[in-house]
């Protein structure tokens, strides 16, 4: 396993983070608990987790990842060995069964941190994320902004710092992060953290062979600001191992929930199928080109792969010992140019 720093922290992570969603609905907790032994004895030591979790978002299994997790954190007694990042979900209709006033409020972020040390079985969390912005942005699959005036929204980027600043003190929290951010709003956090307030170490937004958007406004701060990608689906939902592309497979997530289509639409399977004659070409699987491009990008902390099966996480695991050369690196950006950012 290949190890960097947390940026502005002293945290020791490994490269390859183990991503948990499936854990209480595709898998189950022993297969979750299977999983994190696995991948503890290959090195990793970072998990990523999230109080909606397991996806989709439904009322009776919200939490469902973090209890598995904290009954193998019960049952091992490795919480020292591992480094835990959480997230509090956002507004929005598909996580209202959460609680009545979603939002990163005060009063928000001590019912999501308690209830997530609860099921997590810990005193603290390393790395805390607000899921997505409560702000009208474009996330989720939404290529460009749209800006509406009936927005009701009011900048708010010093008050949830200066509320988060509380849990940090009070040692519930280790250090923040954001997902499914955009530049304007990683800015304005690292604006406000001038003012002593708690500073962005990561985020963690979609980063894969099919989307690079980042690569246009983010990537830039990342290196200038020292704040580290935490890319999710690098496999672009599994699409990216080149299992899908005679058709959707059975007893996978494309077709067990049909709604996660992000990365199936023409020009992703066009592109996907160029990727994979690539992979061919240079005899090495697609999964391990897919998630070795992620590995390698400097502006990357920690690869966040996911798994149902243990041949899965092994492979994908594997991932980190397989190096792209410039030649490939070069392949790669010719198929990006001839088909840009399909699936955003």
């Amino acid at each position: 396993m290949k190890y960097t720093k947390l940026p502005n922290t002293e945290l020791k992570v490994s490269k390859i983070c183990l991503g948990s969603m499936t854990w209480g609905q595709q898998n189950s907790e022993a297969e979750g608990h299977e999983q994190l032994d696995y991948a503890l004895d290959k090195g990793v030591n970072f998990i990523d987790t999230a109080e909606m979790y397991s996806t989709p978002a439904k009322p009776e299994t919200q939490g469902s990842t973090e209890k598995v997790i904290g009954s193998w954190l019960k049952k091992t007694g490795r919480r020292d060995e591992v480094v835990i990042a959480s997230k509090i979900a956002g507004p929005a209709e598909m996580v209202s069964h959460i609680r009545e006033n979603m939002g990163y409020h005060r009063e928000a972020l001590e019912d999501a941190i308690h209830n997530s040390l609860k099921r997590l079985q810990t005193d603290h969390i390393d790395l805390y994320q607000l899921h997505w912005p409560e702000r009208n942005t474009n996330f989720f699959g939404k290529r460009g902004y749209d800006h509406s005036e009936e927005e009701k929204w009011e900048d708010n980027f010093r008050q949830i710092l200066e509320d988060l600043q509380h849990f940090v003190d009070q040692g519930k929290i280790g250090h923040i992060g954001l997902s499914n951010e955009t530049p304007f709003g990683l800015m304005r956090f690292l604006e406000e953290s001038k003012n002593d307030l708690p500073r962005v170490s990561t985020v963690q937004n979609p980063y894969n062979l099919l989307n690079r958007k980042d690569e246009i406004g983010l990537t830039e701060i990342l290196h200038r600001e020292n704040v580290g990608l935490f890319p999710y689906s690098p496999l672009g939902m599994g699409t990216l191992s080149g299992k899908h592309l005679n058709g959707i497979q059975k007893n996978t997530r494309l077709s067990l929930f049909p709604q996660y289509n992000r990365y199936s639409n023409e020009e992703a399977v066009r592109a996907t199928r160029k990727y994979k004659e690539l992979a061919d070409k240079h005899d090495m699987s697609l999964t391990h080109l897919a998630l070795a491009f992620v590995n390698q990008q400097p502006f990357v902390t920690s690869n966040i792969i996911g798994a149902t099966s243990i041949d899965q996480l092994k492979e994908n695991i594997e991932s980190i010992e397989v190096v792209l050369s410039e030649e490939i690196m070069e392949e790669v950006n010719e198929i990006h140019n001839s088909i840009p950012n399909p699936a955003p």
